[in-house]
């Protein structure tokens, strides 16, 4: 073989070997772009170096006043600190990405708002506990108006108009669902019971107003009402229900109290779907399933989120992973030992030592966050903050405690339709959580 056809044959294998080196032959080590890109409520830093093949690079993450770090990707890297991040070995040009959130108000001076609901138009109804309902415009930053609600809400102690559902066929048959404390009469005098009705939304007006169900028995007692409402796909409806105090009538099947009811839209067909409840303030049926998953205060920590299944028994009173009021807090004055298993049912997750006093509940399926997908969000009001609780499966494989900056009781939490969530705060705050 000449000399030119053996170059000739060794030309691509050199230049390979080249390549591999990170070496161009002639113009030093190879180059590669690492850009940055960031979402409006923060900054990642810098914008674009570029960096020799096979080194890596640290970038600065930066939220903006009250954002949080939602999740950083990208070229191969992980953060490596609170507000840094490093990307792996670079090989070519490449994006890394930061997901900021924070959190906005839209609405001020709301009468101890307690659930909300999306029409189809984008407007909003809010529930009052002591006031009534009111329609947000589309913005979400100012009300229409208010809408009168004739029926007889007790506004005592933690009752008053509580949670509301629309109807899954709204747009042809517009139906309102509500939950609220009723106030007994005659022989029922001085007593309260939960209660749901229902409306149709004609204009500005709820119009056919009829109860539907009713939480018996009447009892004096003005706490641990509950309640949320949420529909299945077959159109049924969920109704989570207190203990209201009673902890003695929980484990028994005759009355509604510590119970989940499921019925039909008209009320009929009402039965047991779970038991062994103390005051469930959140529920949401998990995307992709037919399940519906709850949240519940404890006692003195022992709060719980739950995954219902039908005729499941999740334990309260007998036992609980928190302590009765008054006892010193720690794991020997757990209640009946604290582990459920395998007499009941054991929760998803729990919170010792202390109680965040979970309201509100709402999986995430949207797009503005997508290191949240899937993942369940309540809030608290022990806790002030929005709680994200990872899950993998039916196991939870993290939390995080979020906003806690905003030192507001978090009353209840959903996601629009434009992917974004929305809190109610006790302080009378409707909140946008965006990007």
């Amino acid at each position: 073989m000449t000399w030119i056809a053996r170059i000739s044959v060794l030309f691509p294998v050199l230049t390979a070997l080249l390549a591999l080196a990170g070496c161009n032959g002639s113009d030093g080590p190879r180059l590669h772009t690492v850009t940055a890109v960031a979402s409006p409520s923060g900054s990642l830093g810098p914008a674009s170096a570029s960096v020799e093949q096979g080194a890596s690079l640290t970038l600065t993450v930066s939220p903006a006043s009250g954002a949080i770090v939602v999740g950083v990707a990208g070229c191969g890297g992980a953060l490596t600190g609170p507000n840094t991040y490093t990307t792996g070995a670079v090989t070519a040009d490449c994006t890394v990405t930061a997901t900021f959130a924070r959190a906005a108000t839209l609405l001020e001076g709301l009468a101890s708002p307690w659930g909300m609901v999306e029409l189809p138009d984008g407007r909003w109804l809010i529930t009052e506990r002591s006031a009534g309902l009111v329609l947000t415009n589309a913005d979400k930053t100012a009300l229409e108006r208010r809408i009168a609600v004739p029926l007889p809400i007790a506004v005592v102690g933690q009752g008053g108009l509580l949670d509301i559902a629309l109807d899954p066929d709204f747009a042809t048959d517009p139906w309102v669902y509500l939950v609220y404390a009723e106030a007994g009469a005659g022989a029922e005098a001085g007593l309260y019971a939960t209660t749901v009705a229902r409306g149709r939304l004609i204009g500005n007006s709820l119009t056919d107003l009829q109860v539907i169900h009713r939480a018996l028995p009447w009892l004096p007692s003005t706490y641990h009402f509950g309640a949320r409402l949420a529909f299945r796909a077959d159109k049924t409806l969920f109704v989570t229900l207190g203990e209201r105090g009673y902890g003695g009538l929980v484990q028994q099947t005759g009355n509604a109290i510590g119970k989940v009811m499921r019925l039909n839209r008209d009320g009929s067909g009402a039965a047991m779907w779970s038991l062994g409840h103390r005051n469930p303030q959140g529920a949401a049926i998990r995307p992709g399933t037919d399940e519906l998953w709850l949240n519940e205060h404890g006692p003195q920590g022992g709060d719980e989120l739950d995954r219902l299944v039908e005729g499941g028994n999740y334990g309260w009173p007998v036992v609980s992973y928190g302590c009765n009021y008054g006892e010193p807090i720690g794991d020997a004055c757990r209640i009946g030992g604290g582990i459920h298993a395998p007499t009941y049912l054991e929760p998803v997750s729990y919170w010792v030592p202390t109680s965040i006093a979970p309201a509100g509940l709402v999986f995430y399926t949207g797009s503005r966050f997508a290191q949240w997908q899937g993942d369940a969000f309540m809030g608290a009001l022990a806790g002030t903050a929005l709680w994200r609780v990872k899950l993998s499966g039916n196991a939870e494989t993290g939390r995080e405690r979020l906003f806690a900056n905003l030192g507001e009781r978090i009353r209840d939490v959903r996601q629009g339709r434009d992917g974004l969530l929305y809190l109610l705060t006790d302080s009378g705050r409707m909140v946008q959580v965006r990007d």
